[in-house]
């Protein structure tokens, strides 16, 4: 506020000087305590969880300032010193870029209050005193360190110096996060000696080059005089008068901003609701395959139920002038029908949520493809669509990031199990109707009534492949990180953390594909998309994986140049076509896993080759017809300005959901400090499970459950078999990883989905020191996956195998596997465990290769008649217990469970003695006695056996 009258100038500062001071007291925070705690504790703050001094000799930031007196208190007290000029300096920050008609300069300066707010939280409430809370504060002061840092450079006043620094410190703090990261995996999750040392030099440099980031504005801050006046004339006599303070001319003022013009609010929340309906599309079309896979999983065979996988070919109907006209004309209720697949959860029996979803699917397919159509001529409004639906695709892949590969609004889900269905309705209800609302504007693009087309047949195959690569590859964030997955020690992306770098480049190419359609529709970009497509199907671990971000980048940037050029043709030849292509693709990428059970199987088997290469194929095709239509058109799709500013409005919010992806993976990264459920015993309580896909006999996603019935069985080893679910048809989806992360243990996925097996993994709580991933010998029927594990339990190496063999159908495949598996028991030189799933009778056939001198194993019971499919097999460790559970509602097989103690005297005996014997460490749960709980209880022989 202007004083009510002049005064005497009291005291003049330079505005620079608040930037030095922060600088200066922001550095003497951290370095004063990182002095004062190498001075005083330097052996306990280089000590971390895994390694001390020497193998670690440099401490990471969180163990200088937050640990220990005094250190603790020297960072707090300079960082409250700080804040002062922190406040002014964002304050400054607002006065100097703020101009008529932007709201940019607000935003940015809240966010750097908001910023400051959590820097005192994390600071202040260490983790010690409430680890929740301080992790709350980081997480966000570092969410919002990107807009502040990005908003700051877009405000930049033109001064060349302070704009090259900015861009130097900025770039070297983004840059700084790569290695971090990949030095603290090295450190949390490969325990290499020395890697939290390096870590710690990149976070040091971090704060450094933050600060240094913020240092800057002392260039700029110059143009400013901090006056203070006495008004009054009380201070007369006591202070020497300085002169009177001269006002900045305004032609001096800076008035330039990279961001000009209001921020229309409304135009945001249209951008919102937008996106939400292209996630809301993709959730009901991505819950089609489970329901589907549901019927010919419960019947092993073809059941009819498949055809509604053709749900999605409803646009071919838009090729009658009534339907596209009706349709077109009624856009708003063609979505609004589709959100019946919504309210699918509702419907108990499974066959009928199948069609409910079947018919979302088709109105949802439809009522796109017409609305893609209807605005052809207008780019700015198609761009916006297309961008939706995009960005709905990713927001879809982060939801599924944050639920562990479930998408909380699918139909499989209900609140007990961590569906979120209600509130995605309502929101969904209102995204659509603010999202279909009548437009304002009026014309469009001009076209050459002579302009060149490409082929709406070659259109359409784009779509096909387009449609189907970003289902099959991109829908879940883990699923390219599977297909390179080559077990212990980790060489490769782990789904966690990894998973937002997937998300993270899809939204790069989709940024890019916008920015630059000319270069992401051409040849050269295509060219390279292959080359990516070749590597992610060729290689494993990081070049497998670099090959896919490669692939991820090129698909979500050729989506709007495909789905734009597609729109200029009639829709039925485009995306009518286009759905039916990519029905035929997501039966294909089965057929070559399924062959065993379906017509024609065996010619396509196990060419994942084949899929990847006809992909690519039909992409090629799409790019040839854009590019020739493109080259009709005599005003290009390049956003007018009316475009661009609708566009900023989406990018904007697909920059905000990078920030919360980053969060989610930084929740959810391992903290790899498991213990087993009785240490002091030196107890392994290990067992097997066919889990039929986590999908159970009422067709709801079955995690949960499962994870309670392995929690209180108190397993520490668990084999989980028909457990790869990463395919169109079963939702991509990776049960393990909530299994993990709820349970605390490490996990093998085991060959992954580009294996065509139908899945075997392990659980651990013990560290998982190697691994080896197995295709048994299957010449005529299906794949037989095998995983051999060694692990460190109590300080004593132990093997651990699972293992899946082939069907009955197949005697053969199932001999040699037999002798396969025997020999790698055999070879093994350390105590071992087999969890399988066998498909013999007892002391017949093959299982007296599996058990005897062929393998060195031993079986577990060998009175235990009334087994078929799952063995647990031992040898060279003490068996205590042995114990059946039975399955509930959740699967169709039966869990087995065995004790095992390490470092006792090894007996082979089957005598049997009573639990009363039996140190209580040792014994079974109470729980599944009698009636059990949820289902489960102990049957066959009602109770748990155990042996001396």
């Amino acid at each position: 506020m202007a004083p009510r009258k002049d005064g005497d100038v009291v005291v003049s500062i330079n505005g620079k000087y608040v930037s030095w001071g922060h600088t200066l007291f922001a550095y003497a925070a951290f370095l004063g305590a990182l002095i004062v705690g190498v001075a005083l504790h330097y052996h306990k703050i280089v000590q971390n969880e895994h390694y001390g001094y020497p193998d670690e000799w440099f401490p990471s930031v969180s163990a200088t300032i937050g640990d220990r007196y005094p250190e603790r208190s020297v960072f707090m007290i300079f960082i409250a010193i700080t804040s002062g000029a922190r406040f002014a300096l964002v304050g400054l920050w607002y006065l100097l870029t703020r101009r008529p008609n932007s709201n940019l300069p607000g935003i940015i300066a809240a966010v750097g209050l908001f910023r400051t707010v959590t820097c005192g939280g994390w600071t202040y409430v260490t983790s010690t005193d409430d680890h929740d809370w301080h992790d709350i504060f980081m997480i966000s002061y570092l969410v919002a360190t990107l807009p502040w840092t990005l908003g700051c450079l877009a405000l930049s006043p033109p001064n060349a110096k302070a704009v090259k620094y900015r861009k130097v410190f900025a770039g070297l703090f983004f840059g700084t996060l790569v290695p971090l990261i990949y030095f603290f995996i090295q450190h949390k999750v490969h325990r290499v000696a020395g890697a939290y040392t390096i870590y710690a030099f990149f976070e040091w440099s971090l704060i450094l080059f933050d600060v240094a980031f913020d240092a800057v504005t002392a260039l700029d801050f110059e143009t400013f005089e901090i006056v203070v006046k006495d008004v009054q004339g009380l201070s007369r006599g006591y202070v020497q008068m300085l002169p009177r303070y001269s006002k900045v001319r305004p032609s001096t003022l800076i008035q330039t901003s990279t961001f000009d013009g209001p921020y229309y609010w409304p135009a945001m929340l249209d951008a919102a609701a937008d996106i939400f309906h292209g996630f809301v599309f993709w959730s009901i079309l991505t819950s089609l395959g489970v329901l589907v896979w549901y019927f010919p999983l419960w019947h092993m065979g073809i059941s009819g139920y498949e055809v509604m996988v053709m749900s999605t070919i409803s646009p071919l109907f838009l090729g009658i002038p009534f339907i596209r006209s009706l349709t077109i004309r009624n856009l708003r209720w063609a979505h609004m029908s589709s959100l019946v697949g919504l309210l699918a959860w509702l419907v108990k029996d499974p066959a009928n949520r199948l069609f409910t979803v079947g018919f979302a699917v088709w109105m949802g397919c439809l009522a796109w493809s017409a609305e893609w159509y209807a605005e052809r001529r207008d780019s700015a409004r198609l761009q916006s669509r297309i961008l939706a639906w995009c960005i709905g695709f990713i927001l879809s892949s982060i939801a599924k990031f944050a639920n562990h590969t479930n998408n909380p609004i699918w139909p499989i889900l209900h609140s007990g199990i961590g569906g979120w269905n209600k509130t995605g309705l309502a929101l969904a209800v209102i995204a659509v109707w603010r999202s279909t609302r009548s437009s304002s504007t009026s014309g469009g693009d001009y076209i050459a009534p002579n302009a060149k087309k490409g082929s709406s047949v070659l259109a359409g195959l784009g779509l096909g492949g387009l449609f189907f690569a970003i289902h099959s590859l991109l829908s879940d964030s883990s699923t390219m990180i599977l297909w390179v997955w080559d077990g212990y020690p980790v060489q490769g992306p782990l789904a966690v953390p990894h998973g937002a770098l997937t998300i993270f480049v899809m939204s790069a190419g989709l940024f890019v594909g916008v920015a630059l359609p000319r270069l992401l529709g051409s040849w050269t970009a295509y060219g390279l998309g292959a080359v990516g497509a070749a590597f992610l199907t060729c290689y494993s671990n990081w070049r497998g994986y670099y090959g896919g971000l490669a692939l991820a980048f090129y698909l979500m940037g050729v989506a709007p140049v495909l789905i734009s050029s597609a729109a200029q043709h009639n829709p039925a030849p485009t995306f009518g076509l286009g759905f039916f292509l990519y029905n035929v693709m997501v039966l294909f990428h089965v057929w070559v896993v399924a062959y065993a059970f379906v017509p024609g199987g065996p010619l396509v088997r196990e060419h994942t080759d084949w899929i990847m290469i006809t992909t690519m194929l039909m992409i090629g095709a799409g790019v040839f017809s854009a590019l020739t239509t493109d080259s009709g058109h005599q005003q290009k799709i390049k956003a007018s300005p009316r475009g661009r500013k609708q566009s900023a409005y989406y990018l904007h919010l697909l920059l905000a959901l990078q920030l919360l992806t980053a969060s989610i993976a930084y929740l959810r990264f391992p903290t790899n400090d498991y213990q087993p459920y009785h240490k002091d015993e030196k107890l392994i309580t290990a067992g097997i499970w066919t889990i039929h896909f986590s999908l159970d006999n009422d067709m709801w996603s079955s995690e949960r459950r499962m994870r309670d019935a392995l929690k209180e069985l108190e397993l520490d080893v668990v084999g989980l078999l028909e457990s790869d679910l990463q395919r169109i048809i079963m939702g991509n989806r990776d049960t393990t990883q909530y299994l993990a992360e709820d349970l605390g243990m490490y996990v093998d996925y085991g060959p992954g989905p580009n294996k065509h097996t139908w899945g075997s993994a392990l659980l651990s709580k013990f560290p998982i020191l190697n691994s080896t991933h197995h295709l048994l010998p299957s010449p005529v029927g299906e794949l037989a996956p095998a995983i051999e594990a060694t692990l460190d339990v109590y300080g004593t190496q132990v093997d651990v195998f699972v293992f899946h063999s082939g069907q009955e159908e197949d005697p053969e495949d199932r001999r040699l596997q037999s002798e396969y598996l025997a020999r790698i028991m055999k070879a093994s030189p350390r105590p071992a465990i087999l969890l399988s799933y066998l498909v013999i009778k007892p002391k017949e056939g093959n299982y007296n290769t599996y058990v005897g001198e062929k393998s060195g194993m031993h079986d577990i019971e060998p009175s235990d008649w009334d087994r078929w499919c799952e063995y647990i097999l031992y040898k060279d460790i003490k068996r205590v217990g042995y114990a059946r559970v039975s399955r509930g509602t959740i699967t169709d097989t039966e869990i087995q469970v065995g004790k095992f103690v390490v470092g006792e005297p090894v007996s082979y005996s089957d005598e049997r003695i009573p639990e009363e014997q039996v140190p209580p460490g040792r014994r079974f749960p109470a729980l599944f006695r009698g009636e059990g709980v949820r289902g489960h209880r102990y049957h066959v022989f009602d109770e748990p056996w155990y042996y001396a």
